[in-house]
């Protein structure tokens, strides 16, 4: 079995490719739901989403989110009307969003709605939310104060400098049925090339994960989302800078050398896989980014066999 820790668009590349190279049905998911975001009364889950879309083949390939083909019809009227259109909505993810609303209305836990959806999709791997409870990201702005996740992300385009990050409500979260069990059962731990801060952190901060992550240590795979010190998509690097850390895959060992046994970094890292290895982890060098559907699923091979090299 094998147990993957995910964010949105780097995380779902890797499943991708994953899911050519191993049984999907062998395959647990445990992601972020702290950047959900309620908006027109609406409950968006964009993780869940991101994946759920990209391993159906739906997803929007210029993006890596949303689905491809989309219209904006609901969005523009909004837009005429003067509401809120910083979070832009496709027609068709609209769908996702009421279904889920309306679910979660009628007394249905998030990871049960997420099972029904990804069943939906015909998804054969199993997608669990970390919590069922309310958990958000927020983040420190300098100069500004606290803001949500996705104002920082979306409406301010993560290009404010940031002083803090916080989990609200983590400390009273449950993790989801089955969550524990996943990291307890797995043959393999994967930690995706997500934001090590705003997608990782936020699933280690659900009481009982860290300490099930850092059990499952010897048997843990991290692949590096910071690739010749820069971040693929979004601001990963600007966060490790801005928060105290190195925005280099050796800052990326530091914080995950009590979580994992190996790190895998890009071809372009190759000169800091010592440095890497000083951290405590072993060093892979191995093409990571995930420009193709080949690539992505040699880096699923290279990911799984690295426990035995």
């Amino acid at each position: 079995m094998i147990t993957v820790i995910a964010g949105g668009v780097g995380a779902a590349r890797l499943l991708s490719g994953l899911v050519e190279v191993h049984d999907p049905a062998d395959i647990t998911v445990v992601a972020n739901i702290a950047d959900d975001i309620e908006l027109h009364g609406l409950h968006i889950s964009p993780d869940l989403d991101t994946i759920t879309y990209t391993l159906a083949g739906a997803v929007d390939p210029d993006t890596g989110w949303g689905l491809a083909g989309e219209t904006w019809a609901a969005m523009d009227a909004v837009e005429r009307y003067g509401g809120v259109t910083w979070f832009r909505l496709g027609d068709r993810d609209l769908g996702t969003h009421l279904y889920r609303t309306q679910r979660l209305g009628e007394g249905a836990a998030l990871s049960q709605v997420t099972a029904e959806i990804t069943a939906a999709w015909g998804l054969r791997l199993r997608l669990l939310p970390v919590t069922d409870d309310r958990v958000r990201t927020m983040v420190t702005v300098d100069g500004e104060g606290e803001i949500g996740f996705q104002e920082y992300f979306v409406q301010r385009r993560h290009a404010v400098p940031v002083t803090a990050v916080r989990f609200d409500g983590a400390d009273a979260a449950t993790p989801a049925p089955g969550v524990l069990e996943a990291f307890a059962r797995a043959d393999v731990v994967v930690i995706a090339p997500s934001n090590p801060i705003v997608s990782v952190d936020p699933v280690l901060a659900v009481p009982g994960v860290r300490a099930a992550v850092e059990t499952a240590r010897d048997r843990t795979v991290a692949v590096s989302p910071i690739v010749a010190g820069a971040a693929l998509k979004g601001p990963a690097d600007r966060l490790l800078r801005e928060l105290g850390h190195a925005a280099t895959v050796v800052g990326v060992a530091e914080l995950y050398a009590p979580l994992a046994s190996v790190l895998v970094i890009d071809e372009a890292d190759a000169a800091l896989s010592s440095a890497v290895e000083a951290e405590g982890l072993r060093c892979l060098v191995a093409p990571t980014v995930m420009s193709t559907p080949e690539r992505a699923g040699a880096l699923g091979t290279t990911v799984l066999e690295a426990l035995r090299r």
